[in-house]
């Protein structure tokens, strides 16, 4: 009979204590997409990736307008082209097309592939934030991605107001 009070004492002792840990105990989160879209490191990532690819982007648009343009006049022109030269047009406009296919399938896996490289740079200047924050403000637990968020717990504004300080203060 005493060990059974002595282990619903030891039990109640206990949760007193796990009581009075989770009082003291603090959480965060961060909404990392947030982080990933407004931050001050991932808009100069995106533009630097726009200035990157400009060039091959205005080359895919002229070489589509040049298509374009060739098909207009293909059809324009089909009455009163030779047979001979009708096919030639055709070709033209058959390689012009899988060479625009190719260039934009390129641009796409090459654009991709700078976005992750970039996003993983930022990423990472996040997480350092976070744990800077964290240590700072002596936080227990930050999570990155949640399903349900409470806004008093949310301290995504935070990690970019400091990757914004951080940012002026590597100039």
């Amino acid at each position: 009979m005493k060990t059974v009070i002595n282990a619903g004492l030891l039990s109640i002792l206990l949760g007193m204590g796990m009581a009075a840990q989770a009082a003291d105990f603090k959480v965060g989160v961060v909404d990392t997409e947030r982080v990933l879209r407004e931050s001050a490191p991932a808009m100069k990532a995106e533009k630097k990736i726009e200035k990157e690819f400009s060039g091959r982007d205005q080359e895919i648009k002229k070489l589509m307008k040049q298509a374009k343009e060739t098909q207009a006049l293909l059809e324009k022109e089909s009455g009163t082209l030779s047979d001979a030269d009708h096919r030639n047009k055709e070709r033209e406009l058959t390689a012009m097309n899988v060479n625009l296919q190719r260039m934009q399938r390129e641009f796409r896996e090459d654009l991709n592939l700078r976005k992750n490289e970039e996003l993983a740079v930022v990423l990472e200047l996040a997480n350092k934030a976070i744990q800077s924050i964290a240590e700072a403000e002596k936080y227990d637990l930050i999570l990155q991605e949640a399903v349900y968020r409470n806004p008093k717990i949310d301290i995504t504004d935070k990690v970019i107001k400091h990757l914004a300080v951080e940012k002026t203060d590597a100039k």
